[in-house]
């Protein structure tokens, strides 16, 4: 993990780059299989399962024995702590409800908002060597909470042609409405544009490597809504001389185990701490199972000394980093000053895990500087807001004049026709 002293704002682009792959170059061939499924259907699908996945099915939909036989096989503990996360996440993300109160703009006009759910959603889960059963929680559960009709998710199945089973337990925990046993690019196709099998949605939801990230870019063009962008995963540590460098150190290799391409910074005010956490870092990473993923990353990872905090906060909003830790004497005061960032994670005993997994709010967040943007997931992002408006024939004489003005110098004389005629009834 190198480290950089007090760099002058000039080198501070270069030292927050990421370490992104162009999903671009990758258009030609993702839309080349995008093609395949929309033509091909469950076939094409069923095709490009033992081409990339191994994997030889005779159906894509998973069976009620089959989330039977997973939840037999998923340990008691672990379902009572998905349970536990389950209830926390709901929790939170209820509390977002939207409760649209009419607004009369002026008398006679009355304005209000409706909160109505999008009625089908697609939820893409990865599987692989680290198979996120808690994604599925982060994105069916505000889903269910919003009041969407159909929740579809799609998981790849391993070589023996079944889904993790922790993943099919989380499903049927949370009540998704249909599971298939499809991945990558053949999955966003199946769901954005839909099969025999599996429903088209209206949008598609979670995480993927960088070809699920350049197929969600292709199908967003043709009418399908995708949640965010998305890169690689990432994780700044902001800290100063008071934090341990045991738990900065763990935290940063948190992050780093998610996979070669995710970035860990830490920006301090302390030169010793950057000392400290570099030692914490190589001693905690010779044990870790996925120590080779997570020194690839620690290589795309910076520890960035700065002169000041305010120059650390400074920088801080400038990287908008997908999760922030802030392991600082004062965390709450500098909380407030961050304007860029996905998550915040507050004071020492706060771990980026909590959010992955069970603290309530949702992991899935805007990455590679696009939480200047954008949010993370929450309620909101499976509804959609209708406007109403109601206007009497006073509420017209009132605001009749300045519509026809409007519309008269817009050079739009239907528009300005359409309040003159009523006008003249009234």
């Amino acid at each position: 993990m190198k480290t950089i002293a007090y760099p002058p704002k000039s080198e501070w682009a270069a030292l927050l780059r990421r370490p992104m792959q162009n999903t671009e170059q990758l258009f030609d061939t993702v839309r080349t299989l995008i093609d395949e499924v929309r033509q091909g259907g469950d076939r094409a699908v069923l095709a490009l399962e033992e081409r990339f996945d191994h994997a030889t099915l005779a159906s894509l939909a998973v069976t009620e024995a089959e989330m039977d036989e997973a939840e037999a096989l998923v340990d008691e503990t672990l379902k009572a702590a998905i349970r536990l996360a389950k209830r926390n996440i709901e929790t939170f993300h209820a509390a977002q409800r939207f409760e649209g109160a009419p607004v009369t703009t002026m008398p006679g006009v009355v304005c209000r908002q409706k909160a109505v759910p999008i009625e089908k959603v697609g939820l893409y889960v990865p599987g692989g060597t680290a198979p996120l059963f808690s994604t599925v929680l982060m994105l069916a559960v505000p889903a269910r909470i919003a009041g969407c009709r159909e929740i579809v998710l799609c998981s790849p199945p391993g070589r023996n042609g079944k889904i993790h089973p922790a993943i099919l337990f989380a499903a049927r925990t949370v009540g998704v409405s249909r599971i298939f046993k499809a991945g990558g690019v053949q999955a966003i196709a199946a769901m954005a544009y839909g099969t025999e099998s599996i429903p088209q949605v209206y949008k598609l939801f979670g995480p993927g490597n960088q070809y699920v990230t350049a197929a969600k870019q292709l199908v967003s063009l043709h009418g399908v809504a995708i949640d965010m962008p998305a890169g690689p995963s990432e994780v700044e540590v902001l800290a100063d001389e008071h934090a341990n460098p045991r738990f900065v150190a763990a935290d940063l290799l948190s992050q780093a185990e998610h996979g070669a391409d995710s970035q860990a910074m830490l920006v301090t005010t302390s030169e010793a701490l950057a000392a400290a956490v570099q030692t914490e870092v190589e001693r905690q990473l010779a044990a870790l199972p996925r120590k080779e993923i997570a020194a690839r990353s620690i290589g795309n990872s910076r520890c960035i000394v700065t002169a000041s905090m305010d120059e650390a906060i400074e920088l801080t909003n400038r990287y908008a980093p997908e999760h922030l830790i802030i392991e600082t004497a004062d965390y709450r005061r500098i909380a407030e000053r961050i304007v860029n960032a996905g998550s915040v994670f507050l004071g020492a005993y706060t771990p980026e895990s909590a959010g992955d997994y069970a603290s309530g709010t949702n992991h899935t967040l805007p990455t590679n500087g696009y939480a200047r943007a954008y949010s993370g997931v929450s309620l909101d992002s499976f509804i959609r807001k209708i406007t109403f408006q109601e206007i009497t024939p006073e509420g017209l004489k009132q605001i009749g004049a300045a519509i026809e003005t409007m519309a008269a110098h817009e050079q739009l004389d239907a528009h300005k026709q359409a309040v003159t005629v009523r006008l003249a009834s009234v």
